[in-house]
């Protein structure tokens, strides 16, 4: 549970100190410059995300190193396979200039959101609440402050952007549901 715990730290206090202080991190990027803040956000950011993924890796090979915290309904797995392609159709959406960028806003965000939801339906052991309740607040929380500050998205909407997003979110999804999680993971879902 160690490496789980440190990580969710590293990784979620780089992204609060991002999204609740922006003033202090608008004075850090000027200082180190904008180039050299978004390498080492990101180079913490990914140290937290690995200790994250080591630490449920681990977790999740030896049952009983995390404790039931509730049993999933017999439903929560067929709306977990929904919830999760509708959030890659939605993190695909974050790079293009569609309509669903602009009607979503934060489609990054949304779709971390339902990914998480998905599993947190799905998933009811504490170190399953603790990963994925962490990016669902994170990703939460940014929403809000992301409407809180007025953010939009400010371009003129291509269709095509949309039909990329949705092609790009079914690949990713059938990637992630027929070889990342049975082989990588050892979480056969079918």
């Amino acid at each position: 549970m160690g490496y789980l715990i440190i990580g969710i730290a590293v990784f979620g206090g780089a992204h609060l100190f991002s999204l609740l202080l922006p003033d202090q991190r608008n004075t850090l990027k000027a200082r180190t410059g904008e180039g050299p803040y978004k390498g080492i956000y990101s180079l913490v950011s990914l140290a937290g995300l690995a200790l994250m993924i080591w630490g449920f890796w681990g977790l999740s090979s030896d049952p009983a190193a995390s404790s039931v915290v509730y049993a999933p309904a017999p439903w929560a797995r067929h709306a977990t396979m929904l919830l999760v392609l509708l959030g890659f159709i939605s993190l695909s959406g974050f790079h293009g200039k569609g309509y669903l960028k602009q009607w979503l806003r934060n489609p990054f965000s949304i779709g971390i959101v339902l990914w998480s939801v998905g599993h947190l339906l799905a998933n009811g052991m504490l170190h399953d609440l603790l990963l994925f309740g962490t990016f669902l607040v994170l990703a939460v929380l940014d929403i809000i402050l992301s409407m809180a500050r007025g953010k939009r998205p400010g371009h003129e909407p291509q269709i095509r952007s949309d039909m990329a997003a949705v092609v790009s979110g079914v690949v990713l999804y059938a990637i992630f549901l027929f070889g990342v999680h049975p082989y990588i993971f050892n979480v056969p879902i079918v």
